[in-house]
């Protein structure tokens, strides 16, 4: 199955299985930045419209996997994720985020699968934000560069959202 699933989204994408996050039995499917994802029975999205009430706003929703091994051995400790939040994530995102905890695993360049834990972030931002993509590319290029990571895994989407 991982190997359908990596021909499936390419070579240069790294998939991640989140196995567990915060002990709820979540799954998530990593598709290629940009890919449209079609219309769901219950996700309130038709066509790039709301169909869930008229209160409801169509809204980007991006998902970054952030993993916690470093290549020497160490983890990116609570207190490092938590800095990297609130000097990195929360300036370019300050309306809100969700960061989960996970355990997930991957493929990566060498062609080893590697279990690692993970952080997982959810932001939620108007559809047409500016620059939006461009802050997202900074976080990921700056976890990147600061734990030594392969790769920061980015799904994006839309969702109806109403406050």
């Amino acid at each position: 199955m991982v190997e359908t699933m990596q021909k499936d989204i390419g070579r240069n994408l790294i998939a991640w299985i989140l196995v567990t996050v915060c002990a709820g039995g979540f799954l998530s499917h990593a598709l290629e930045p940009g890919v449209a994802i079609p219309a769901q029975q219950g996700n309130g999205v038709v066509r790039g419209e709301c169909t869930n009430g008229e209160q409801a706003q169509l809204w980007a929703r991006t998902e970054l996997y952030f993993g916690r091994a470093k290549p020497d051995g160490s983890t990116v400790t609570d207190d490092e994720f938590r800095a990297f939040l609130d000097d990195i994530i929360t300036p370019r995102f300050p309306n809100g985020l969700t960061v989960l905890s996970g355990a997930g695993q991957f493929r990566g360049s060498s062609g080893m699968i590697t279990r690692e834990e993970a952080m997982f972030v959810i932001l939620h931002y108007p559809a047409r934000e500016k620059n939006s993509g461009t802050r997202i590319e900074e976080i990921r290029d700056r976890y990147r560069k600061t734990f030594q990571q392969e790769s920061v895994l980015r799904v994006d989407g839309e969702s109806c959202v109403s406050f």
